[in-house]
């Protein structure tokens, strides 16, 4: 454990070498003691996954056949601090957007309008029943890729937080309140996540049919994708809908968990079966990323994408119940992954921070609400890109 200055000091000696790192914090500080862990890559060499039975930490695109990239402990060293800061959260700044001009901004809502029409038609012809669209905004920032790692762990106390640098990807910085997979052994949990409206001093809200749609369609996805590729074997089981909270926005969550027989048990035929989620991509899946490989007309590189830690070995102290040695604990040491889906990002290059957003879109979806839902996840990322 080393205090937050040099813990950050050290991440920015990783930026001038050029080397790879990643910084982040699991969610639920509320629970747990604040602690920001980072990876130190040692070197600037690229490591890639093959097949997911690697160690480390790993960071996905949106489309995985272009291959993802992994920070292995055995070749970085590894740090921990504490990070502490004054509670704030009722008091999350609502940015007007400095760039781009008014024009690009009209421009830029026609674009998606037109876009999410286009895939209400695919919907009424039958071809799509849930299609995930998002479009990129550009803006200048007032702070250096520290100060915004900062102000993330500030305003996110339930989301997972991260700051990744590679010198093949540059610096991607997020928030994201989904749980893609998170495996121990052979027990595993998931989430389904739609539906969004802001948070306004509460999370007792009532959702429209849209959004009740929107997360059954993808609740029902992933149980039926669990439940093929584990055969009958197992079991796997899905909590109420509930509304959860993610910084200044709310969302509809279901939690999803079950277990495989270890001799069925492959990671990378869970992670294939999960991503992308339909939540980020649509139903039916390939259909669904056809579409947006095809009109959202840019590259969502590793937004969408999954993140987080791969098969990392743990150690979990526990007092045994022999007789006359109550103070005696064992060690047990297993491997976990913790994956989560790389929502609410920025990819800073140049002074300009790149902002994703996107929403889903469903046969009850209107273009112009769908624009706002956009506009409005935008403004709280924007949050974090000033002082």
């Amino acid at each position: 454990m080393i205090n937050s200055d040099e813990f950050f000091v050290k991440l920015e000696e990783q930026i001038e070498k050029g080397f790879p790192f990643v910084a982040y914090r699991k969610p639920g500080i509320d629970e747990n003691p604040e602690y920001v862990k980072a990876l130190l890559q040692q070197d600037a060499a690229t490591h890639k996954v093959a097949d997911y039975s690697e160690s480390g930490f790993v960071f996905s695109p949106f489309e995985v056949e272009k291959g993802a990239f992994i920070i292995p402990p055995e070749s970085s060293e590894e740090i921990q601090t504490e990070y502490y800061f004054e509670e704030d959260h009722k008091d999350v700044k609502k940015v007007d957007p400095p760039f781009p001009p008014n024009q690009l901004r009209k421009q830029a809502r026609v674009e998606h309008e037109d876009l999410v029409q286009k895939a209400l038609d695919t919907i009424k012809e039958g071809k799509l029943r849930k299609v995930v669209l998002s479009r990129t905004e550009s803006v200048q920032h007032q702070l250096k890729v520290i100060g915004i790692f900062k102000n993330m762990l500030k305003k996110y106390n339930t989301a997972f937080v991260y700051l990744w640098f590679h010198p093949a990807t540059g610096a991607w910085l997020g928030a994201t309140p989904e749980t893609l997979l998170q495996v121990e052994r052979n027990k595993f949990r998931t989430m389904a996540l739609a539906g969004t409206q802001a948070f306004q001093e509460s999370t007792d809200v009532e959702w429209g049919e849209k959004e009740k749609e929107e997360q059954q369609i993808v609740t029902d996805a992933i149980l039926e994708n669990l439940q093929e590729l584990n055969s009958g074997a197992g079991s796997i089981k899905a909590s109420k809908p509930y509304t959860s909270r993610a910084g200044n926005l709310l969302h509809l969550r279901t939690d999803i968990s079950g277990t495989f027989h270890s001799n069925s048990f492959n990671l990378h035929d869970l992670i294939k079966a999960l991503h992308p989620t339909p939540a980020v991509c649509g139903l039916p899946k390939e259909p669904a990323k056809k579409f947006i490989l095809k009109n959202e007309g840019y590259d969502r590189e590793f937004y969408t994408g999954f993140l987080g830690e791969l098969n990392l070995k743990t150690e979990t102290k526990r007092n045994s119940n022999r007789r006359n040695q109550e103070n005696q604990a064992y060690v047990s040491i297993s491997k976990q992954t913790s994956l989560y889906v790389n929502l609410r990002c920025i990819k800073l290059e140049a002074g300009v921070a790149n902002l994703f957003v996107g929403g889903g879109i469903t046969a009850g979806s209107n273009p112009s609400l769908e624009w706002e839902e956009t506009v409005n996840k935008s403004h709280t990322m924007k949050a974090v890109l000033v002082k």
